[in-house]
């Protein structure tokens, strides 16, 4: 039962990319940066203390609302995920109008309304902004908090949790964040099933209580209005909203950096890849005058695709789709980060690189090239982020919030040219270290601990949560009489047994698929015929039969929006090796090796190689025995993509045990098939592979 897993994925996103050719033995010659001009808000507070900044611009009859508090970061504690609650509950309904009654308004009037826990938004057409400034200011005042609401969100939010509990990126952040800050630092501290688990209802409306007061709130209003109208209208519906206590807390002193380079692993046998990231804490502010030399030297290291970072593994190696760097700037910690997700076997290579970089960086004056391109970046986004109203409402914001001096926005791209190689080399050596610095790692141990011990850099173990521990042990001994082939007894014993698996000879699926990111939602139709035809077609509701992959046993194509491609003879030799829908069948010893017995979610798996042109790898739950994972490697335009299609659910089908769930993974592309039918020798004919 075997797909051209790549072959779909290709099909089903597909990248364009146009390189232009440049010149570069001539300099670019810097222009002049354009004058920025930007209207000054009319300023006024209300009693309560809101803040109120109000910009009339009449090119448009429409109204934007930023409503955003500014308060202290909130340490939450063992009631972690209260926040998120809450903000999720805002912005649906009031206590006068119900949940959908309020959305159905907002709708009928063309309008734009969210909330979060740090503020909300709303926009309109001119001539239904009054009604629209009305509900936001009853939203946030008066929000409709209720327990059945409560109960809803606190599951979504368990339930994000569970997927997340398998993601190395969430694993990478969370653990990231955690070693820098400190988990008893607001911007340390994680959520967690158990955490949630104790946030109440009583929870929710306390918290809006104590920390949603217009005394530390700014509105922010752009638009087509009249400023002395609009502020009128402002006291009368925001007026009555009482300002709270003054926070005087004391935000605590996050983790200092380590005082040497240092491996902070985390062990995820399920990974594909590794997430590495090398990380230390700064301290920038915006009103710091190395904050636009910071930005520029950022985008030269690792903040676009011509950066060091990116040109080093993307393109000079191939080892990831995509290698970044970033720096924070906050009013009390932020973090220096670099780094990408690469393939498990070259993870110890891309630090050596990563560090090669970062020590070139500080060391090396950057080419006159890749300053004049980095700056030309910075005022393009600049130029064309200044003709949405949400940009000149964020400045607006901004600039109160970072005590930045009144000109700073109109005067930000003088600065950016200002920006010399000399001050791209000294902010370089003070925010960018490869030394006092951690390399977050997550993983698969089995696979990559080996070579990272080879660099002689101290490695330290944590678990999913930021605890330390032991070095786990990532090879478990293999108990004495198995082999590989009895793992595939064990496979065949596991799903029927080896009759019920000979009497089969046509298998059908109807499945629902869903793709990471994309908008719509296929269904696939997949047959099988012993012992190598093979069927697929996937269509898309109200669009017909989008794609199909064929193969009679001899030779196979592929066609997508009618235009039919013959499979490649590698493509046809591979199809027609397949000796059986079920290949556990028919290995011998020779075509097989048992690699290891090691953990994978909890479970404990045989690892198996399977042996031809192309190995691949199979693992078997060594309780269960059932097939719990095929994992390849395909070459595409220069870049080695691991694939892997996860089997889980099996259900028995005509006396045979089915994975009604597969979900495949190639790159950072994932599918999820869940199976609706499965039919055993009905409803597949040989005209179906044609």
């Amino acid at each position: 039962m075997k797909t051209k897993l790549y072959t779909l994925l290709a099909f089903l996103f597909v990248t364009v990319s146009i390189t232009a050719q440049i010149d570069r033995s001539q300099q670019p010659e810097p222009g002049p940066a354009p004058k920025i001009s930007l209207d000054k808000p009319a300023e006024y507070e209300l009693k309560n203390g809101l803040k109120v900044l109000i910009v009339e611009n009449h090119k448009l009859p429409r109204v934007s609302y930023n409503l955003s508090i500014d308060r202290k970061p909130i340490i939450e504690g063992n009631k972690a995920g209260v926040t998120s609650l809450l903000g999720s509950m805002l912005g649906n309904g009031t206590t006068a109008i119900p949940k959908d009654d309020f959305n159905e308004e907002v709708d009928f009037l063309g309008a734009r309304l969210n909330f979060g826990f740090d503020g909300g938004f709303a926009s309109s057409l001119t001539k239904y902004s009054t009604r629209i400034l009305e509900l936001l200011a009853d939203a946030a005042m008066n929000p409709l908090l209720t327990e059945e609401e409560f109960e809803k969100e606190k599951e979504k939010l368990l339930e994000g949790l569970k997927t997340e509990a398998k993601s190395v990126d969430a694993v990478a952040g969370r653990v990231g964040r955690a070693l820098s800050y400190g988990v008893e630092h607001p911007y340390g501290e994680f959520v967690t099933e158990e955490t949630v688990n104790n946030v109440t209802f009583e929870d929710i409306k306390s918290y809006y209580n104590q920390y949603f007061k217009p005394n530390e709130t700014y509105l922010v209003v752009i638009g087509d209005v009249d400023t002395k109208a609009t502020y009128k209208l402002i006291k009368k519906y925001f007026g009555k909203w009482k300002k709270g206590a003054v926070d005087n807390s004391v935000v605590p002193e996050a983790n200092a950096n380590v005082d040497a380079l240092e491996i902070n692993f985390v062990d995820m046998p399920n990974a594909v890849q590794s997430n590495i990231s090398i990380t230390s804490n700064v301290k920038l502010k915006m009103s710091d005058p190395d904050y636009h030399a910071v930005l520029i030297a950022n985008k030269i290291l690792g903040g676009g695709f011509n950066s060091y970072l990116n040109m080093n593994l993307r393109e000079a190696n191939g080892w990831t789709y995509g290698a970044r760097s970033s720096v924070g700037t906050d009013k009390y910690i932020s973090r220096f980060s670099a780094g990408a997700a690469v393939r498990n076997a070259v993870t110890d290579s891309a630090i050596v690189e990563t560090i090669k970089e970062i020590k070139r960086f500080q060391t090396e004056p950057v080419e006159a090239s890749a300053l004049a391109n980095a700056k030309a970046k910075y005022v393009g986004d600049f130029v064309l982020a200044l003709e949405r109203p949400s940009t000149i409402a964020q400045y607006a914001i901004s600039t109160k919030i970072n005590d930045l001096p009144e000109d700073f926005y109109a005067t930000y791209l003088e600065k950016i040219n200002a920006v010399t190689i000399e001050d791209v080399q000294r902010v370089a050596n003070k925010y960018f270290t490869a030394d006092n610095a951690r390399f977050i790692v997550v993983g698969k141990g089995s696979e990559v601990v080996a070579n990272l011990e080879k660099l002689n850099i101290p490695i330290n173990y944590f678990d999913k949560y930021a605890n330390a521990v032991e070095k786990p042990e990532f090879s478990k001994p293999i108990p004495a009489g198995v082999t590989a082939l009895s793992v595939m007894n064990s496979y065949v014993e596991a799903v029927g047994g080896k009759d019920a698996l000979s009497a089969v000879e046509t298998m059908l699926f109807n499945a629902n698929v869903t793709i990471e990111g994309a908008p719509f939602k296929p269904t696939s139709v997949m047959k099988f015929m012993a012992p190598n035809k093979m069927s697929m077609e996937m269509s898309i509701a109200g669009m017909g039969t989008i794609f199909k992959q064929k193969f009679d046993g001899t030779t196979g194509y592929q066609e997508q929006q009618g235009m039919k491609q013959p499979m490649s003879d590698e493509d046809n030799k591979e199809q027609a090796s397949q000796k059986g829908l079920f290949p556990e069948m028919h290995y011998t010893a020779e075509d097989i090796e048992l690699v290891s017995l090691s953990d994978m979610d909890g479970k404990d798996v045989y690892k198996i190689k399977v042996k031809g042109d192309k190995d691949s790898f199979r693992y078997y739950d060594a309780s269960s025995g059932l097939l719990l994972r095929e994992e390849s490697t395909e070459e595409a335009q220069g870049q080695t993509i691991t694939s892997l299609k996860d089997l889980s659910d099996y259900r028995e089908v005509n006396g045979v045990l089915i994975p009604f769930g597969q979900k495949i993974t190639a790159g950072p592309q994932v599918i999820d098939m869940s199976l609706t039918e499965a039919l055993v020798n009905s409803g597949v004919t040989e005209e179906d592979f044609k």
